[in-house]
C-alpha cells in the first residue's frame, strides 16, 4: 500500500509552494530517485537529461505536451539537499521565467520525510497562476514519487555526485 500524504500548499505572501511527505523507503532510495536521470524519468518527466548532478550542471526535463524544460543544478548535499532551477519550455533560464525547487530529505527510521519548497514565483508574469498550477503538479508528481519508490527496487548504489 502506498503512503498517503497531505497535498502541496501555496503561500501567497512568500510566493512559495511547499509539500512535506513521508515515504516508506530509506533516504538513499529517495535520493537516487531525485538525482539519477534514469530514475527521475520513471516518476516525473517522461525524459530527463541530467548526466552529472553537480552544482552548475545544466540539463532538461522533457514533459509530453510541454517540451524540454531547462534545468540547472544549484545545490547538492548528498543525501540531504538537492536543489535546481527550472524554467519555461523552449527558453533559456532567466529570472523572469524560472523558479527554484529545493528538496530536503530527513531519515525517519526506515522511512524518509521529504520536503519540497519551490520559490521565485514573484518574478513570473502570473505568479498566482503559476503557484496554483505547481501546487497541483507537486501534489500529483510527489504522489507518483511515493508510489514509485515504495513499489520499485530503486538502485541507490550509483550516487549522483
Amino acid at each position: 500500500m502506498t503512503t498517503t500524504n497531505e497535498p502541496a500548499v501555496v503561500d501567497d505572501e512568500t510566493f512559495r509552494v511547499t509539500r512535506t511527505i513521508r515515504i516508506a523507503a530509506p533516504r538513499e532510495r529517495v535520493w537516487a530517485a531525485l538525482t539519477q536521470e534514469d530514475l527521475i524519468a520513471q516518476w516525473f518527466p517522461q525524459r530527463a537529461s541530467l548526466p552529472d548532478a553537480r552544482p552548475g550542471t545544466e540539463g532538461t526535463f522533457t514533459f509530453d505536451g510541454y517540451g524540454d524544460v531547462p534545468v540547472r543544478v544549484d545545490e547538492l548535499d548528498e543525501p540531504d539537499v538537492f536543489a535546481y532551477t527550472w524554467g519555461s519550455p523552449g527558453f533559456p533560464l532567466a529570472p523572469d521565467n524560472a523558479t527554484q525547487v529545493r528538496f530536503t530529505l530527513v531519515a525517519d527510521g526506515d522511512a524518509t520525510v521529504l520536503t519540497v519548497v519551490e520559490t521565485g514565483f514573484e518574478r513570473l508574469a502570473d505568479p498566482a497562476g503559476a503557484m496554483r498550477g505547481n501546487r497541483e503538479g507537486w501534489t500529483s508528481e510527489l504522489d507518483e514519487l511515493v508510489a514509485f519508490v515504495e513499489a520499485a527496487a530503486v538502485d541507490a548504489g550509483s550516487p549522483a555526485s
